[in-house]
């Protein structure tokens, strides 16, 4: 989803295999073709030199991500992530395709030229279905099948080279920003070959293809209301400078509309009801990170939409916390009353005891207080916090 994510890294593969003094720059010879193909062969192997330093460089970071805290390795999950890979690209490209699920709150997908895929909890928590899932899956795997990260690798070595020189001759600077430009300028024509390469995938295994486009509405609106909770105008129709590397969002969510009355699988499948029940398991952990990034705006506005495809337990204690952790004027209040109505809608999750009694307390409603965290206590006598949450219940 960010070929800019990986731009540093291959800046800096680009800078360490600069010749040494005295050797033909390596900007002087010609790359070797890339070959132009629908799609990579399962077996298929590096070709060259510049393909092969990429693909050490991911396999070192592969080594690295199978040991990492951050990958998720829960079995159900990630056999769900992969069936929804597999049912877009295809049973027999998808078998070599490693997929890591990361513990990280933030929207985000990406794909490394040796097959290593990596999807992040925070999108997750932000598609609704599987066609919204397999549109990302598809964009990512595009970008793999079409070589984008030995590409943009080449122009950016290319351009850096050049660069180089300009800087050194003097007239460097704002050329070099020139080059840097057309390098984003690439990238971004990437984006939007990815965007409708994974469209086509979507089509071919009957998802909706209209989903793709509301993706990017989704995160339109939660840029409005980060930017309404922090009284600032919103970024969604800026495209960050001359650095951008993704077409802006409303040009994207446009080319998705229209290219999806043209597919086969605009009525296809959403996948609501499946994507649902499979992270219903998995969802309170993921808006739990969610909340610790101190964006009231966006926290809001997903748990609102999680709620509307139905209120849980845990979205209504996750809504509670929202209030209860921020604080302002009438916060604890509406804390108390969405934890309360998380309670009469016969919720069994104890933390909306304790929850609605920390906010009854910040209020100074003692006697309430302290028979919600009474019962709490009583639903979770093994909880960690059981010393410090009998003490404020009194003893």
């Amino acid at each position: 989803m960010r070929i800019r994510s990986t731009f540093l890294t291959l800046a800096a593969v680009a800078l360490v295999t600069e010749p040494l003094a005295g050797q033909v720059p390596a900007a002087a010879a010609p790359a070797a073709p890339v070959a132009a193909r629908d799609s990579l062969p399962d077996d298929y192997k590096p070709q060259d030199k510049d393909e092969r330093g990429l693909w050490m460089q991911m396999d070192e970071a592969e080594r690295q991500l199978k040991v990492s805290q951050q990958v998720i390795r829960d079995p159900e999950l990630n056999a769900y992530v992969r069936a929804v890979f597999c049912r877009t690209v295809g049973q027999s490209h998808c078998a070599p395709i490693r997929i890591y699920l990361m513990r990280t709150s933030h929207f985000n997908a990406s794909m490394a030229p040796n097959g290593v895929m990596e999807v992040w909890s925070g999108l997750l928590l932000r598609t609704r279905n599987e066609a919204q899932l397999a549109a990302v899956l598809g964009h990512e795997y595009t970008h793999y099948e079409k070589r984008h990260t030995l590409k943009l690798f080449r122009e950016v070595r290319s351009k850096s080279a050049s660069a180089a020189w300009l800087a050194f001759t003097g007239i460097g600077l704002l050329a070099s920003f020139g080059l840097l430009a057309d390098i984003f300028h690439y990238s971004r024509e990437m984006e939007h070959e990815a965007d409708i390469g994974g469209l086509d995938k979507m089509a071919a295994a009957g998802y909706d293809t209209r989903e793709a486009a509301k993706i990017w509405e989704q995160l339109r609106d939660e840029m409005d209301a980060t930017a309404a909770a922090r009284q600032v105008k919103s970024r969604k129709d800026k495209d960050d400078g001359m650095f951008a590397d993704h077409p802006p969002s409303a040009e994207r969510v446009a080319y998705l509309t229209h290219a999806a009355v043209s597919q086969p699988g605009v009525a296809g499948a959403t996948g609501a009801d499946a994507y649902v029940r499979t992270m219903g398991k998995f969802l309170p952990a993921f808006i739990d990170d969610q909340l610790k990034q101190n964006d009231f705006g966006a926290s809001e506005y997903l748990v609102s939409a999680l709620g509307r495809q139905g209120w849980t337990d845990w979205l209504h204690y996750a809504q509670g916390e929202l209030f209860r952790r921020r604080g302002a004027d009438g916060d604890l209040a509406k804390a108390v009353g969405f934890y309360g109505t998380g309670i009469a809608e016969g919720g069994a999750m104890a933390d909306l005891w304790r929850g609605r009694g920390l906010a009854l307390l910040k209020l100074g409603r003692v006697d309430e207080a302290k028979a919600d965290l009474k019962e709490y206590l009583k639903r979770a006598p093994n909880a960690s916090d059981r010393a410090m949450i009998a003490m404020m219940a009194g003893g």
